[in-house]
C-alpha cells in the first residue's frame, strides 16, 4: 500500500514540475497582460471607493425584485457572500487543476489572459455607469441614518489610495449599476461553460449564478436593474471580446503557442503545420506534411504511388 501510495506521489510531483515549466514559459511570455489585469482591479476598487465619497444616502428607490424577494437583512446578509466565495474559490482551483489532473484541456496562464480580458472591459463601463448617476443605496449600510453611508472628506490622498481594505470593499456604496458580483460570476461561469468538461457541473454553475442573482437583490446589495443589465451587458461583452481573441491552443496537440500576438519564432513554426486545406482549421488538425513531387502529402502517406498523389 505504502509503496503503490509512494509511486502515485511521485507521478503527481512530476506532473506538477512538468505543468509548472510549461505555465512558467507562458508567464514570461504574457506577464505584461496578467499584471495589465491585476492592477486595474486595484484600479477599480480606487474608482469604486471613490464614488462613496460622492454616495448621497436617501430613500429607496421602487424596484419590482424588492416586492417579489423579502429582504434577507443584516443577519443573513452572509448568504449571498457566502455564495459568490464558492463560485469564485471554486473558478480559481478550476484553473490551477492541469497541475493535478491527467486530463488537461486548459493553460493556467493563457485563461487568466482571456479572463482578466473580460474583467477589464466590463468593469470599465461599469465604472463610467456609477460614475455618471449615483442612486441612493438600497443596503442597509447606505440608507439615511448609517454612519456609513457617507464618507467623510480624506484627511490625505493615502487614506484614499489605500481604500481601507477589506471594510471599504465590504461597505461600499454609491457603485450601483451594474453589479461587480454579477460581473465575476457570469465571466467565470461563461469561461468554464467553454472550457470546461462536465456538463452536470456546468448546468449547475449556471443554476448558482442565478441563485446568486436572487440573493443579491435579497440582500439589498443593489437595485434589480443592476443584475438586469449586469446579465446582459457581461454576455455580450465577453461573446464580442472572446470572437476578438484567438482561441487558446488544443492541448491534445501539445502547442503552447501565445494567447495573444505570436512572436515571430511562433509564427514560423506554425506555418510548418498548416491543414491540407489551407484554411486557420482547429489545431488538432495540425500534423506535419511531407513535400512530394511539389506537393504536398500527410506523413505516412509517402508510400502512395503517385496516381493516387496526382488524384487528390
Amino acid at each position: 500500500m505504502s509503496l503503490y501510495i509512494g509511486r502515485e506521489a511521485s507521478k503527481l510531483w512530476k506532473r506538477i514540475c512538468t505543468e509548472a515549466s510549461t505555465e512558467i514559459a507562458l508567464l514570461g511570455e504574457n506577464w505584461k497582460y496578467i499584471l495589465g489585469g491585476l492592477i486595474f482591479q486595484y484600479i477599480h476598487g480606487l474608482a469604486a471607493r471613490g464614488v462613496h465619497y460622492l454616495h448621497r444616502p436617501g430613500p429607496t428607490l421602487q424596484d419590482l425584485g424588492f416586492f417579489l424577494l423579502p429582504e434577507l437583512g443584516q443577519e443573513k446578509a452572509f448568504i449571498s457572500e457566502t455564495v459568490f466565495s464558492i463560485i469564485f474559490l471554486s473558478f480559481i482551483l478550476w484553473t490551477f487543476h492541469p497541475f493535478f489532473s491527467k486530463s488537461k484541456k486548459i493553460y493556467t496562464v493563457l485563461i487568466w489572459c482571456r479572463v482578466l480580458a473580460f474583467l477589464v472591459a466590463c468593469q470599465t463601463l461599469r465604472i463610467i455607469t456609477f460614475y455618471s448617476t449615483q442612486l441612493p443605496g438600497p443596503n442597509y449600510h447606505c440608507r439615511e441614518g448609517s454612519k456609513l453611508a457617507r464618507l467623510p472628506r480624506p484627511d490625505n490622498i493615502l487614506e484614499v489610495l489605500l481604500i481601507n481594505f477589506p471594510r471599504g470593499v465590504l461597505y461600499g456604496c454609491g457603485d450601483l449599476i451594474f453589479s461587480s458580483h454579477m460581473i465575476f460570476s457570469l465571466v467565470f461561469v461563461r469561461t468554464f461553460h467553454k472550457y470546461g468538461t462536465h456538463r452536470f457541473v456546468k448546468n449547475c454553475a449556471w443554476l448558482t449564478v442565478v441563485a446568486q442573482s436572487l440573493l443579491i437583490i435579497a440582500s439589498r446589495k443593489h437595485y434589480t436593474v443592476d443584475v438586469v443589465v449586469a446579465w446582459y451587458t457581461v454576455n455580450l461583452v465577453v461573446f464580442f471580446i472572446d470572437k476578438k481573441l484567438p482561441e487558446l491552443p488544443d492541448r491534445s496537440s501539445g502547442s503552447t503557442s501565445q494567447l495573444l500576438p505570436l512572436s515571430k519564432d511562433t509564427r514560423i513554426k506554425d506555418e510548418k503545420h498548416k491543414p491540407l486545406s489551407g484554411s486557420s482549421g482547429d489545431s488538432s488538425d495540425w500534423r506535419p506534411r511531407t513535400q512530394i513531387n511539389g506537393k504536398n502529402a500527410e506523413e505516412g502517406n509517402v508510400g502512395h504511388n503517385e496516381s493516387d498523389i496526382s488524384s487528390s
